[in-house]
C-alpha cells in the first residue's frame, strides 16, 4: 500500500477461488498451517468439487491471479528442478505455469533446496525471460548469489513493467521471472546454508520423503537448525519482494 498497489492474497478457500482475502480468511488460513491442502494446477478441480481450503503454490496463484487481471505478484522463492531429478523427475509445476500464464513473478530466486542451475537451464528451454534487478547473478533465496546469472539485469522498476508490456502486447505468452536479492541483512552466508541444505536433504531421503511434502519438511528442517534464522530472511524477503512488485504494478 506504501507504494500505491493494492494488496491482493490469493488462496482456495472453501472451495471458492479467492483473490484478495479478508483479515478473517487470511487468519483462518494461517491456523489451518499443513492442514491446508498444498494447491497446485492439478489440485483446483478438487478442491473446488469438495469445499475444500488450500494454500496455493506459485502455479496456483498464477492461474487464479490470471482469471483476475493480476500481473504482478510476489512470493518467496520460485520452485523449480529438485536435486536428484535425474533419478526421481521431480520437476515442480511452477515452471510450466510459467511457460504458460501471463504473469510476472517477482522472488527472491529459486528455493536454494533446488538445483538452480537446471532449473534456469529449462526456464530457458520453455522461453521464460528471467531478470535480476540492480545485479546480473540470480540471486539464491536465502543468499543474494547464487553464481548463475539471470538472462538480463534490469535496475528500475519501470523498466521491468516495459518489459513485460512489450513481451505480451507481442502475445509472447507466458510469465516472467524476477529475482529481487534478500537485504544484505537478512542473507544468511552460503557456506552457512549449504550444509544445513544439505543436511535437510540427507534427512529428507532417509525418512523418504517425496513429491508435495518433500519442501515443507526441507523448510521445516532448515529454520529448525538455523534456529529461526531461515524464518526471520524468509519473511523479510517476502515483504522485500513484495515492495518491488507494488512499485512494477504502479509503473
Amino acid at each position: 500500500r506504501d507504494n500505491g498497489a493494492v494488496p491482493c492474497t490469493i488462496a482456495v478457500i472453501n472451495g471458492v477461488l479467492k483473490a484478495g482475502l479478508t483479515p478473517d480468511e487470511i487468519t483462518q488460513l494461517g491456523q489451518l498451517g499443513t492442514a491446508a491442502i498444498k494447491a497446485s494446477r492439478r489440485d483446483l478441480p478438487y478442491l473446488i468439487a469438495t469445499a475444500q481450503t488450500g494454500a496455493t503454490t506459485v502455479a496456483a496463484t498464477m492461474i487464479i491471479a490470471e482469471m483476475a487481471g493480476v500481473q504482478v505478484f510476489a512470493t518467496g522463492g520460485i520452485g523449480g528442478v529438485h536435486r536428484g531429478a535425474a533419478e526421481t523427475m521431480d520437476i515442480s509445476a511452477d515452471l510450466q505455469e510459467l511457460a504458460r500464464t501471463n504473469v510476472a513473478v517477482v522472488c527472491a530466486g529459486v528455493k536454494s533446496i533446488l538445483d538452480i542451475g537446471l532449473t534456469l537451464e529449462y526456464l530457458e528451454t520453455q522461453g521464460v525471460p528471467i531478470i535480476a534487478y540492480q545485479t546480473l547473478d540470480f540471486p539464491a533465496f536465502y543468499t543474494q548469489k547464487s553464481g548463475f546469472n539471470a538472462d538480463y539485469q534490469l535496475d528500475t522498476p519501470a523498466q521491468i513493467a516495459a518489459l513485460l508490456r512489450a513481451k505480451w502486447a507481442m502475445g509472447l505468452h507466458g510469465g516472467v521471472v524476477i529475482g529481487n536479492p534478500i537485504p544484505d541483512k537478512y542473507s544468511i552466508p552460503n557456506a552457512e546454508i549449504d550444509g544445513v541444505i544439505n543436511a535437510a536433504l540427507a534427512a529428507a531421503a532417509a525418512q523418504q520423503i517425496k513429491g508435495k511434502a518433500i519442501t515443507p519438511f526441507l523448510l521445516s528442517y532448515i529454520e529448525h537448525r538455523t534456529k529461526g534464522h531461515s524464518l526471520a530472511s524468509n519473511i523479510e524477503l517476502v515483504c522485500n519482494n513484495a515492495r518491488l512488485a507494488a512499485q512494477i504494478a504502479t509503473s
